[in-house]
């Protein structure tokens, strides 16, 4: 055996629970094509939160939608491509996609009543969806069912089996939910908005638990909200949407204290501090523009206090600012 041999096994590179390269999502009107996703990339690891936010129209469940295979008609995907643990998804026929919803991704709603059938007791639902990928003995997924229910943290398990959701509160019912999307344990779970429709102390005990069942699980999750507070408290990482783009990405702390991107630092500003006592709230002038009536080159200048001639002209890509990635010709050169 020569020095540059070895019988060690070579080491196995972790395959990701999603990978989104360039994505763009189009939807078909009488007026034209409406561009919602245009040329999206991001990269979640197993065991890590990824989250994703903006004002409402960014993007932000429109690419969740897309990763899970669920855009409604006409929505389309027009270019780019998904991968879910390696596996690409996104030529999948309905099929196919319905074979590995729940199995290798799993979903978690705002609103977790259209998630849950009132008909069924949550006992029956959450045996159901753990037959359906497992093919466990109904004993044994009962079982099952009953660990899921003491996971998410939901007392009385054995007794909460057997009744309906409308006899659960808000909170109880989107740890189902999360109970329900953690059955098959897959790989990747996107949760859209999941503490919206919650009290604030209730938010703070479903974050939590996210963060608890992503490391346990080792389950990668798309956090998608408006809520930087949300963001702050549960993800490893931060994609900020505007417009359908990512402008800004990189470690939650790095981009909260160290903003590189204009639309970004407004965000920022418009949190209230709880050092500082102020008069009026900074707020980000203008609004989100409409898909039909996106501006030339980057869309956020006409909102962004350091826009120049190059902004109106040319679109920015994702490139390295500071620590972060931002969309932004401050760090590509100059705007003139």
């Amino acid at each position: 055996m020569t020095d540059f041999e070895t019988n060690a096994e070579p080491a196995k590179v972790a395959v990701p629970a999603l990978e989104v390269e360039h994505l763009s999502v189009e939807f078909p009107t009488r007026r034209g094509v409406l561009t919602a996703i245009d040329d999206v990339s991001m990269r979640i690891e197993r065991g890590e939160i990824l989250g994703v936010v903006g004002e409402s129209g960014a993007g932000k469940s429109i690419t969740g939608l897309a990763v899970l295979g669920l855009l409604e008609a006409p929505g389309r995907i027009v270019s780019g491509e998904i991968r879910v643990g390696g596996r690409r998804v996104d030529h999948l026929s309905e099929d196919e996609l319905t074979a590995i919803r729940g199995r290798e991704m799993g979903a978690i709603f705002q609103d977790p009543l259209t998630a849950l059938n009132p008909l069924f007791t949550i006992g029956a639902q959450l045996i159901e969806t753990i037959r359906l990928h497992s093919g466990l003995s109904k004993e044994r997924a009962r079982e099952r069912a009953l660990q899921l229910l003491m996971e998410v943290g939901i007392p009385a398990a054995a007794e909460r089996l057997e009744q309906y959701p409308h006899q659960f509160s808000g909170g109880m019912r989107q740890r189902v939910v999360i109970a329900l999307a953690l059955a098959a344990e897959p790989g990747l779970i996107i949760a859209d908005e999941p503490t919206t429709a919650l009290d604030v102390s209730i938010q703070a005990q479903i974050t939590s638990l996210l963060r608890k069942l992503c490391r346990e699980h080792h389950t990668g999750i798309m956090l998608v909200t408006h809520d930087m507070g949300v963001i702050a408290e549960t993800a490893d990482r931060v994609a900020v949407m505007y417009s359908g783009r990512v402008v800004e990405s990189g470690r939650v702390a790095d981009v909260i204290h160290d903003a590189q991107h204009p639309y970004t630092k407004g965000l920022m500003a418009a949190i209230p501090s709880l050092h500082e006592r102020v008069d009026a709230l900074a707020q980000i002038e203008g609004s989100m523009p409409r898909l039909n009536s996106r501006p030339s080159g980057c869309a956020f200048n006409p909102r962004c206090p350091m826009a120049g001639p190059r902004c109106f002209k040319e679109k920015p890509e994702l490139a390295p600012a500071g620590r972060n990635r931002a969309a932004c010709f401050l760090h590509q050169g100059g705007t003139e």
